[in-house]
């Protein structure tokens, strides 16, 4: 649902899933079929809801508000795991980007794959799908360099944890809460709750005591304390 060709898109997931042994059915629904009860009644036979890649705005527009997202909201209340990949981690968050931004004298936000500057309303946020409540999610973290792009974000919004999530790895919510990362990367998470930050009148845009964590597989992090603990060496 989140690409241009979500048939085909389905499809190899279905097939990638069900080669690890899962009973998968592919869901991909416009907004108006997203309230129908044969969609919601489908959903709610599912132990694991995932959602792929692509444009994250896609996914929000087809599910935001409706009977489906409910239903999988209910579903992740119950115990199934929900998770995805690229914008499928994005949308996870209360608050998401979009990986549009805002330059000075353009109207209105700007596609883009490169940023470069630590700015504020520099990057356009919108609402998720709320899985995953006081942080927001970016992706192909440290292969594509967005730490600009969070760091821009989470020192607007110092209450949200900012989680930037490497290609081939896994942050893993678990029924506690807390986090665990899996993989062959890692996460990094930008805790600004504590700093202080240029006030908003002034020019300059920066701020002390910001704490970043660099996260490897077999490490976790406590959202809530804000520490984490590497892997036994």
């Amino acid at each position: 649902m989140a690409t241009s060709d979500a048939i085909a898109t389905g499809a190899e997931k279905k097939a990638q899933l069900d080669s690890l042994g899962a009973d998968a059915f592919v869901v991909n629904v416009t907004r108006a079929e997203a309230d129908r009860d044969s969609v919601v009644k489908l959903v709610r036979t599912a132990t694991g809801i995932w959602f792929s890649g692509g444009d994250q705005s896609l996914l929000t527009a087809a599910l935001y508000g409706s009977a489906t997202l409910r239903a999988i909201h209910d579903r992740y209340d119950a115990g199934a795991v929900v998770g995805g990949t690229s914008a499928g981690a994005a949308v996870m968050s209360d608050s998401m980007i979009t990986g549009n931004q805002f330059y000075a004298g353009v109207a209105g936000p700007v596609d883009s794959s490169s940023f470069s500057r630590i700015a504020r309303h520099a990057i356009e946020i919108v609402p998720g799908l709320g899985f995953l409540h006081n942080a927001i999610v970016d992706q192909h973290f440290i292969r594509r360099q967005r730490a600009n792009r969070l760091f821009s974000v989470v020192l607007e919004r110092p209450a949200f944890l900012g989680v930037g999530i490497d290609e081939g790895t896994v942050l893993k919510v678990t029924s506690d809460g807390k986090w665990a990362v899996l993989g062959r990367g890692a996460v990094m998470v930008v805790d600004a709750r504590g700093a202080r930050v240029t006030a908003a009148s002034q020019r300059a845009f920066g701020a002390t005591d910001v704490k970043v964590s660099v996260l490897p597989a077999g490490s976790t992090f406590d959202p809530e304390t804000g520490r984490g603990s590497l892997p036994q060496q």
